[in-house]
């Protein structure tokens, strides 16, 4: 009998209040009729013009409603009803289906939500929105979840790297991970015991990770387009890892129909992230052609350019630019995306183009990425 009435509670939510006539809360669970109404002051913009009219219906029979809510109290109540993950889909929606920009442009409201990447998607596009304590609350999120998409990526980043194992030398950082387990096993057969049928290890010996003193330059060349903003997000996030890392020198810029050269930031993801202005034109071939000019030892150089190639400033001269880096030796890499699931929306004839150039074109995640990097410079 509880299951029965949980599950006609839940079919309540599911059709609204004004399925109330025919099917209602059972009276010992209030809180699905709190539930109700915070559904309610969200989806009930599904009506459009419609909306109102019931409003006005409403008022004139009377209402036994709670207190009509505001966004602040709206955004209090549902952490106190939902679980994270619901909160997370409901302010969701908030912002992107019904563009309540409250939740970005009230500081009050702003600190209640939950930092993510969705969240940070959306302060990236409605920043110039944003002034005074609520720009600074909106970079504290930005810093929280850029953080946590580095530690979720960074671990991986450096065993890709770093771990590109030389097995021509020895002696390396002794950890399990480095075990050189065939010459371990050779140098201690002399130690054999035929009696017990086991072999006494008197000395381990470990591989030598590769660790070149002299750095290979990334420049990273990212579309700040509306379309790219998943692979912005993590091109600058990875420029920042690049960047501290001994064997990598980092250039980073941003492009549209200009070049914005963030290099002075990159070990700055804030920084570097609110200085995206998503949208408006995009030239990559000067994008190529600024990225050219920075380098200064072709093969031990990688042009990495994040885009989904749709060209504004012509077709023609961004074959010619991206030509002209391929002959220098250079390697350039096109990453129609960068992100976690990896998944491009690009000019697919532009795309065998520049590999027909001799460019590698592809959608990596930001794992892949560092492995062909590794491979290179290892």
């Amino acid at each position: 009998m509880k299951d029965d009435i949980k599950a006609l509670n839940r079919w309540r939510l599911v059709l609204g209040k004004y399925s109330g006539n025919n099917l209602s809360f059972s009276e010992e669970n209030v809180k699905y009729a709190d539930m109700d109404a915070l559904l309610e002051f969200l989806y009930e913009r599904e009506y459009g013009e419609e909306r109102g009219v019931r409003k006005e219906r409403e008022k004139s029979r009377g209402s036994l409603e709670p207190s009509s809510l505001t966004v602040p109290s709206w955004i209090t109540k549902i952490k106190e009803l939902f679980p994270k993950k619901t909160v997370e889909i409901l302010e969701m929606h908030a912002l992107d289906k019904y563009n309540i920009k409250e939740l970005l442009t009230d500081k009050s409201v702003l600190e209640k939500l939950e930092p993510n990447t969705e969240l940070l998607k959306n302060i990236l596009q409605m920043k110039h929105l944003m002034n005074g304590d609520v720009l600074q609350t909106a970079k504290r999120i930005v810093k929280i979840t850029a953080e946590e998409i580095a530690r979720k990526m960074e671990q991986d980043i450096k065993v890709a790297i770093y771990g590109r194992i030389d097995k021509n030398r020895y002696g390396g950082i002794k950890s399990s991970r480095n075990i050189d387990f065939k010459r371990t096993i050779r140098q201690n057969l002399k130690n054999y015991n035929m009696e017990t049928k086991s072999l006494v290890v008197d000395r381990v010996y470990f591989n030598q990770r590769v660790r070149p003193t002299n750095p290979w330059r990334v420049i990273i060349a990212v579309d700040e387009s509306g379309s790219m903003l998943d692979s912005v997000i993590h091109s600058a996030v990875m420029a920042g890892i690049f960047a501290k890392l001994p064997m990598l020198k980092t250039n980073l810029v941003i492009f549209d129909t200009q070049v914005v050269d963030l290099t002075d930031y990159v070990d700055d993801v804030v920084q570097t992230l609110m200085s995206v202005q998503l949208g408006g034109g995009t030239n990559i071939g000067k994008a190529l052609q600024y990225c050219s000019k920075l380098i200064e030892s072709p093969h031990r150089t990688i042009v990495i350019l994040v885009t989904d190639l749709y060209e504004g400033g012509g077709y023609g001269s961004m074959y010619a630019r991206a030509k002209d880096i391929i002959e220098t030796g250079a390697k350039l890499m096109v990453l129609t995306a960068l992100d976690m699931e990896a998944e491009p929306v690009y000019d697919r004839s532009a795309g065998e183009k520049m590999a027909a150039l001799g460019a590698k074109v592809a959608a990596v995640t930001p794992g892949g990425l560092s492995k062909w990097i590794a491979e290179i410079i290892s």
